[in-house]
């Protein structure tokens, strides 16, 4: 499956995984202490919020494929 890839970095997780989560209306598939990951099917998105560099806003976009 391909997906799109979108990390945004943010200043607090903690309320941003709450934020994130009643948004899309699922919990994050990993969580760490500075990082949160969503994988969703509808739309086919790999989303993902950290606090580790400090920036907010858009970090990187991507496409997500199976194989090379």
């Amino acid at each position: 499956m391909k997906r799109i890839h979108i990390h945004v970095g943010v200043d607090d997780l903690g309320q941003s995984i709450a934020f994130y989560s009643a948004l899309l209306g699922a919990e994050p598939v990993k969580s760490e202490t500075d990082y949160a990951k969503w994988m969703l099917e509808d739309p086919p998105v790999n989303f993902a919020i950290s606090s580790r560099g400090g920036n907010t806003g858009v970090d990187h976009l991507g496409l997500q494929v199976d194989d090379e």
